[in-house]
């Protein structure tokens, strides 16, 4: 029986690192493309190889205005808590339709632990002394959001492979190491026209 213990634990000393990997985020601009796979260059000058996982998804990522925002569509808000209970608006995602629903509700959000994430529907949409103001509806409630002209706003759109091309910036928030040191990635979100997703 111990013989058998030893033998597992053995095993298990002995499988490579990358199985027990974590996903990680990437991002960079794509320095070429071959099929589904590309190498991207990153902020640290690192090139490094990502392959799209068969039956995943490419996302363009367009820069809009606060009037880009439309009642009913279902955001990502990572904001900044206000004295007043409201949030203030650090980025704003507007999700494609088939993503409504994605991590509905509001919590902690980025390396600031005061930071905040709103995943929830546009209720309403005012102007405000203060700057635009959004009303969000999710399951468990709602949330007062202040956009302040320096807000990142952001629309994911469906994209093609026809937007990795050589140049286009690309974020990749969950990419699996392989074996080979490369990546493989579910989902591929790509700036068109020249946008640097956030």
């Amino acid at each position: 029986m111990k013989t058998a213990a030893y033998l597992t634990a053995l095993v298990v000393l002995a499988l490579p690192s990358f199985a027990f990997a974590q996903a990680q985020r990437l991002s960079g601009t794509i320095v070429s493309v071959d099929g589904p796979s590309l190498v991207l260059k990153t902020a640290k000058g690192e090139d490094v190889k990502v392959s799209l996982a068969e039956k995943g998804t490419i996302l363009a990522v367009e820069k809009v205005t606060m009037d880009g925002i439309k009642q009913g569509e279902f955001i990502g808000v990572g904001a900044m808590p206000q004295a007043d209970g409201s949030q203030r608006a650090v980025r704003i995602n507007i999700f494609v339709e088939s993503q409504r629903g994605s991590g509905e509700g509001h919590r902690p959000w980025g390396s600031d632990p005061k930071g905040t994430m709103t995943n929830a529907t546009v209720d309403t949409t005012v102007s405000s002394a203060d700057g635009q103001v959004l009303m969000l509806k999710y399951k468990d409630g709602e949330k007062k959001i202040i956009v302040p002209p320096e807000a990142v706003i952001q629309r994911n759109v469906p994209g093609s492979a026809a937007d990795l091309k050589p140049g286009a910036a690309v974020s990749i928030s969950a990419a699996t190491p392989k074996p080979d040191g490369s990546y493989e990635t579910a989902r591929i979100n790509v700036g068109r026209d020249g946008y640097v997703p956030q």
